[in-house]
């Protein structure tokens, strides 16, 4: 679909339309299947039942079950036969409900989609766009609600991508359909119901930078997906007392976009990292890293991780907001970054020990 601005007498009036992220992926999907015949989308309940987040629906009803395939209740098998589709020429999206379920297939993602381009010496690419519901925030508990992309993020071979607005949730399946190598989306189940304004002037997106979201010049708070609108929310909160936050969406974790990260950081001496993902062996480590080996003199502090607590996902409400990452914890790891006080009797979190002990 294409929009167009009008002028009046008066100012300009935009074509910007109202969407949530949820019917963004399916405008997304839509385009997809309408360009390329060799398009196709398969998983668990994506036809009849329209998706188990509702991103398909009504797909079935205007592609048909050859383009629409429900597949049986085996993410090994129809990741794999996904992956079998690719070689043969195909553009399959495969859909996997949760991350968690991802486990179950993670021979096929890791043992063949990330190796066989490799191993055949450049002659086997297998185009397939993975698609997976990831995060917590909804009360499914610890089976369905793991932040397990960084784990994603730790194979060569694949590219991992986590939209976190509606404008990414839109335009970034055309360039991941047009990877020759196996494409990962991570989508936050948060997210679905978020909803605003789509730019009329949006379209394709650059899949291989991060994205500044918000300008600053004391810190930076660096972070991806679900979290986004947290660090902006804790953004808004620091601006409130004097504290200009940077906000960097990473968009894509694998490859990280270096050259983002560690300009921002030369800007703001100051590094905020959030991370739903456990703080051990995380994202939000690697990032930590990196910028220690690459931007260590442009540091004024050491960086700050705010991730999930190192348990698995609790399902009472208080524990599950107990576990994540959360506006008060961004908000003090700035403030402590900055040398700045937090107000007196805030309740909020002091930095998790190193060697603590949890679980």
């Amino acid at each position: 679909m294409t929009a167009t601005r009008t002028r009046t007498a008066g100012p300009a009036v935009s074509d910007d339309r109202k969407t949530t992220y949820r019917e963004a992926m399916r405008e997304a999907l839509r385009e997809a299947l309408r360009t390329d015949e060799r398009v196709f989308l398969m998983g668990e309940d994506v036809g009849r039942y329209g998706g188990c987040f509702g991103v398909s629906l009504g797909l079935l009803e205007e592609f048909g079950p050859e383009r629409i395939r429900d597949a049986p209740l085996s993410e090994s098998a129809f990741v794999g036969a996904g992956i079998g589709a690719a070689l043969a020429g195909m553009r399959p999206i495969v859909e996997i409900m949760t991350v968690n379920f991802s486990l179950l297939a993670l021979d096929q993602i890791l043992n063949n989609a990330a190796t066989l381009l490799h191993m055949s010496g450049g002659q086997l690419p297998v185009p397939i766009v993975i698609r997976m519901t990831t995060g917590a925030g909804r009360q499914l508990a610890a089976q369905h609600s793991h932040s397990l992309e960084g784990w994603y993020a730790h194979i060569p071979g694949l590219r991992v991508l986590a939209p976190a607005t509606l404008t990414d949730a839109r335009y970034m399946l055309a360039p991941a359909l047009a990877d020759p190598d196996p494409v990962l989306i991570f989508e936050h189940g948060s997210l679905y119901n978020v909803s605003g304004e789509l730019p009329a002037d949006a379209g394709p997106v650059d899949i291989d930078h991060a994205a500044v979201r918000r300008p600053g010049n004391d810190v930076s708070l660096i972070t991806y997906g679900g979290s986004l609108p947290k660090a902006l929310a804790a953004a808004d909160d620091l601006a409130s007392s004097g504290i200009s936050a940077e906000v960097v969406d990473l968009r894509t974790l694998r490859p990280l976009d270096d050259a983002t990260i560690g300009e921002s950081v030369a800007r703001t001496h100051r590094a905020v990292v959030i991370d739903e993902g456990w703080r051990t062996g995380s994202l939000a480590a690697e990032i930590s890293a990196r910028l220690t080996e690459q931007h260590f003199y442009d540091l004024d502090a050491p960086v700050e991780r705010v991730c999930s607590v190192e348990v698995p996902m609790p399902y009472a409400r208080r524990l599950e907001e107990a576990a994540l990452p959360q506006v008060g914890g961004v908000v003090a790891a700035a403030r402590r970054a900055v040398g700045e006080p937090l107000p007196t009797g805030a309740d909020t979190p002091e930095r998790p020990p190193v060697s603590g002990r949890s679980g």
